[in-house]
């Protein structure tokens, strides 16, 4: 076994159990740009490099400090490595509060939605970074990317799905309510996804925080739109339903075609 097949296997087995990880200590309050300092050096070169090829020294050396550091801000690699991929932009679920709540619109549900998926967008290469560091977890995992995804991800969705049952007036979510669930995110995962081939050709949609904020006003307008097709749909649905005649049963209208020896004779008369 190599050297980083090690590395990642020792990754595994720490998130595989949070009570045997080293507690990360509370940063003072004169080490807190010292902390902030070593975990954005870290997440450069995690993005980069993935986490069993980058070493601590690497790490140490990039943010000018010692191995030490890392140990006592945040335990081991390992836990370095959790706080990269959680910190800097925040979990899905930690805006549930913005889009949520029974008293908001469907409009303002939408739009806090759509602007905190977007916010980190105006962090610039911060977002980029983070977008590469996924997308390596995803490669090359180290069984972080599933935690978060049953641990953030999910909680979040299910936010979003209880949202678009209470607009469409449902009382269960279906699959095509998460199918709209997973369209409406997608509309603002793609800036992540796509953000280089949108800087090559139309770089003026991110250059600064008011056109990103357009853009999400924008997605909000069509994740609206979204919701209220499908509920279009669904009610054209339901008048047809109603609307449709019960066809009689295939069998009985061939009993009954002329020349069928099993067709019902009529009944004569008695006078």
């Amino acid at each position: 076994m190599t050297s980083s097949h090690k590395s990642v296997e020792r990754m595994r087995a720490t998130t595989s159990s949070a009570a045997e990880r080293p507690a990360e200590r509370r940063p003072r309050s004169d080490g807190a740009e010292a902390r902030k300092h070593l975990l954005l050096s870290a997440l450069r070169l995690f993005s980069q490099k993935g986490f069993a090829d980058t070493s601590t020294r690497e790490i140490a050396q990039a943010a000018g400090t010692n191995i030490a550091s890392i140990s006592y801000y945040f335990g081991d690699k390992a836990g370095l490595y959790r706080a990269v991929f959680a910190e800097p932009m925040g979990m899905p679920c930690d805006d549930i509060g913005r889009f949520l709540p029974e008293d908001l619109s469907l409009r303002q549900s939408m739009e806090g939605f759509i602007a905190s998926f977007l916010e980190p967008i105006k962090q610039g290469d911060l977002a980029q970074q983070l977008t590469r560091l996924h997308f390596r977890e995803m490669l090359e995992p180290t069984g972080l990317w599933a935690e978060q995804i049953e641990g953030h991800i999910k909680p979040a969705h299910a936010a979003l799905v209880q949202v678009l049952c209470r607009h469409l007036e449902l009382k269960k979510a279906d699959d095509d309510v998460h199918r709209l669930a997973f369209s409406i995110t997608g509309l603002a995962m793609q800036i992540f996804v796509t953000r280089d081939v949108i800087e090559a050709i139309r770089p003026e949609l991110l250059g600064h925080s008011r056109a990103i904020e357009t853009w999400a006003s924008r997605m909000a307008d069509f994740a609206e739109a979204m919701v209220e097709a499908d509920r279009a749909r669904r009610s054209a649905s339901a008048t047809r339903n109603k609307t449709a005649k019960p066809s009689a049963p295939r069998a009985a209208l061939a009993r009954d075609e002329p020349g069928n020896p099993k067709r019902a004779k009529p009944v004569k008369k008695v006078n």
